[in-house]
């Protein structure tokens, strides 16, 4: 029973207990492989972007067309108000300055175009760039906080078990070593059945064994905290989606990210809500630039203006 399990139920009891918070984006530990799913032929449009004409295709006519103009040119996304609505709206609303926020200088609440002038303060290649951070350090908020949007349904989560017939963790938990299992499955199963030492523990080993084997993705993150609507629709974070970022559950403010290549691990603990549709050139230009060893670009890559195309 037990000693199918790769990952043991008793090393390192109280790692990190209780700070077993969800992490901000991390990369993963090895790749996850989404299939990608079959859709209906999709409406084209032509748009201009960095001086030429580009034929895009988008999930919907009627969703929102954004242009990210950045000092290495233009990006556009569609966003999807269906799928992630108070996401969706916050991010417009925050670009166009019909959104009051909280000045990180002054303290003081003001309205005008959040993004305009900020910079991408992490770029990690062949992974995502993150932007949004109002003090360019990667820190900072609008000054409020607001919930995911998340189906965890819509994913899958729920028919994802968190172990495997081998005693494996599942890949999309990214877990990679003793201490990782015990801070993003045990410490939170613990805590759910009210284990509160180790000889509790070694009492009820075989009933923590039992739970493991039938405890799926998503039981795992409302452990941690996460909260699902299963009302929406959500998207895998695949290469090219926007979503937020954040450091936690229901921790989203202003930060965003665009991913370069698929990002499965992430899936259930960021709201995807858009994905980019043309100037991908610029991404891949973006996501290449020299960083330093915290992955910041060694030289600035501004965000100029985020606004609606124009059509």
């Amino acid at each position: 029973m037990i000693t199918l399990l790769r990952y043991s139920l008793l090393a390192g009891f109280f790692i990190g207990l209780p700070g077993f918070a969800a992490e901000a984006v991390l990369p993963p530990a090895t790749p996850v492989v989404t299939p990608a799913p079959v859709t209906p032929a999709l409406p084209t449009i032509a748009v201009t972007l960095n001086g030429r004409i580009e034929q895009v295709t988008i999930d919907n006519i009627n969703n929102p067309l954004v242009v990210i103009s950045t000092t290495a040119g233009d990006m556009l996304l569609e966003l999807f108000p269906a799928e992630a609505p108070q996401t969706v709206a916050n991010f417009l609303t925050l670009a166009d300055g019909t959104k009051a926020f909280t000045d990180p200088a002054t303290g003081q609440q003001v309205m005008r175009p959040f993004y305009d002038g900020l910079i991408f303060h992490r770029v990690i290649a062949g992974f995502m760039i993150q932007g949004g951070s109002p003090t360019g350090l990667g820190d900072g908020t609008p000054g409020y906080e607001f919930a995911d949007e998340i189906s965890a349904v819509s994913l899958g989560l729920d028919k994802m078990l968190v172990l495997d017939e081998q005693g494996m963790p599942n890949p999309i938990l990214g877990v990679r070593s003793q201490q990782d299992f015990q801070v993003r499955v045990l410490q939170p199963l613990y805590q759910k059945l009210g284990i509160t030492s180790k000889e509790s523990l070694e009492a009820r080993v075989a009933e923590v064994d039992q739970r493991l084997r039938t405890l799926n993705v998503k039981e795992i993150y409302e452990m941690l905290g996460y909260r699902y609507l299963d009302t929406l629709h959500s998207r895998t974070p695949v290469q090219g989606v926007i979503a937020m970022a954040n450091s936690g559950p229901n921790s989203n403010g202003s930060q965003f990210f665009i991913t370069l290549a698929d990002t499965a691990w992430l899936t259930g603990k960021h709201t995807v809500f858009g994905k980019i549709r043309g100037g991908v050139a610029v991404l891949d230009i973006i996501g290449k630039t020299p960083v330093n060893t915290e992955s910041r670009p060694l030289q600035d890559v501004t965000i100029k203006t985020i606004r609606p195309l124009l059509r």
